[in-house]
């Protein structure tokens, strides 16, 4: 069954552009695929915990070695991997916040980023382990940045690290410049987003 992983990492949950944008992608993915599944996360609502000592070191741990709160700590970050193995697509509402992502993207980020689970080293280099998967990404900011900025390439190199290399990037810029900047913005991502090339194939 096919099966979309939708993350917004906006703080204003729903309210975001980057949301809206996600989730026009979303309803367009559900009429396309009737009966498959759609896992949703809401960072905001459900922010995901910064990962600190106690957390990265049970990671490595033998279960029978772990602490209860260290078990929980694995199977939490197992139901997040979980969600993302299922996904055969990845759509993210994705703002800028002071040049780089959410804090809380962040932390999902490193609680899925889990040697010999979703990557594992060998003697050429890391191999990401979750191929065979598509990702839209909704870039969202106040200013006009035009490719100025390093987030689109960190989420490049991020989700290029676990094996998922197939990105599209739909921009909205100049969203703080006033209203009508922001409708043009919205309408010209709403285009892109329309037209997008997995949406094509996918409903072929």
């Amino acid at each position: 069954m096919n099966t979309l992983l939708y993350i917004q990492s906006s703080i204003f949950s729903d309210a975001g552009t980057s949301s809206g944008l996600a989730r026009q992608f979303a309803d367009k993915w559900r009429q396309v695929h009737p009966h498959g599944s759609v896992i949703e996360r809401d960072l905001a609502r459900e922010p995901v915990p910064h990962l600190d000592a106690d957390r990265f070191h049970a990671f490595s741990l033998p279960a029978e070695q772990r602490s209860p709160a260290q078990q929980a700590a694995v199977e939490y970050s197992d139901r997040l991997i979980e969600e993302l193995q299922r996904a055969d697509t990845l759509v993210l509402g994705l703002p800028l916040y002071n040049f780089g992502v959410p804090s809380t993207l962040k932390a999902y980020f490193d609680h899925v980023a889990r040697a010999g689970i979703t990557f594992r080293y060998t003697a050429q280099g890391s191999v990401g382990l979750l191929t065979g998967k598509r990702a839209v990404v909704f870039a969202t900011r106040g200013g006009i940045y035009e490719g100025a900025d390093t987030q689109p390439q960190y989420i490049r190199n991020f989700l290029g690290f676990l094996g998922i290399e197939a990105i599209e990037f739909v921009f909205a810029e100049g969203l703080a410049l006033g209203e009508a900047s922001k409708q043009r913005a919205i309408a010209q991502a709403q285009t892109e987003l329309a037209g997008l090339q997995i949406l094509q194939r996918q409903a072929a």
